[in-house]
This record gives structure tokens, sequence and C-alpha cells, in this order.
């Protein structure tokens, strides 16, 4: 019976479905002395569990607290986004800059324009004064 027991055991165990009671009984059975042959695989499995989980580690862990290395994070993410605020703004002052002299190369282009069209006007009259007076 107990056999049968042990068996439906091993089937939940390998089924991820056991509880704590359940994996000490299967502990205990296979850490003892009269294991059935079928089943000698899961000796070494179990033994090793019950060996491991009487070792401890004993050593004192030093860690070590860079505040340093923290504060030069600190440091170089601020500078990282004052340069990239910087250029985004030297970029778009240069963009508004460049729109600017667009916008002024027209004006003085329609001045220009105007101009001509006057002194074309004004160079008309007069060669027609001057080829009034010849007449």
């Amino acid at each position: 019976m107990e056999l049968a027991n042990i068996e439906k055991l091993v089937i939940k165990y390998k089924n991820g479905t056991t509880s704590i009671e359940e994996e000490s009984i299967l502990r205990n059975y296979f850490t003892g002395e009269s294991v059935a042959a079928h089943l000698q695989e899961y000796v070494p499995m179990f033994t090793y569990f019950t060996f491991i989980k009487k070792e401890s580690f004993n050593k004192k862990v030093q860690l070590k607290i860079e505040k340093a290395r923290n504060k030069n994070r600190k440091f170089l993410s601020v500078a990282a986004s004052l340069v990239l605020l910087l250029t985004s703004v030297f970029f778009i002052k240069k963009e508004n800059d460049r729109y600017q002299a667009k916008k002024q190369f027209a004006q003085v282009t329609k001045g220009l324009k105007l101009l001509s069209i006057q002194l074309k006007k004004g160079e008309i009259a007069i060669a027609n004064l001057y080829s009034n007076k010849n007449n």
C-alpha cells in the first residue's frame, strides 16, 4: 500500500502539484534504506535536496557603495540634457535666422522691382520729353 502511495506522489511531484507535506513524505522515503528498485533513479535527487538544505554560506559579503559614481551619473545626465537643449535652441535660432533672411530677401527683391518699374517710367517720361523738344 505504501509503495502505491509513493508512486502516486512521484507522479504528482513530476507534475508539480505536491504539497510540502507530500514532498516531505517523498524525501523521507527516498533518503531511507528500503527504496523500490524501479524508483532508485529518484534517490540521488532527493538525497541532494536533503544535503543542500543543510549547506549554508557563512562569509560576510562586502558591498561597495559607489556614491561618487552615482554623482557622476547624475552630473552626466544633467550635462547631456543641457547640451541637447542648447543644441536644439541653436538649430531653432539658425532656422529662424534663415527664415528671416529669406523674408528680408523677398522684401528687398520686391522693393528693387518697384524701383526698377519707377525708373523705367521716369526713363520713358524723359525720353518722351526729349522727343517732344526735338520735334
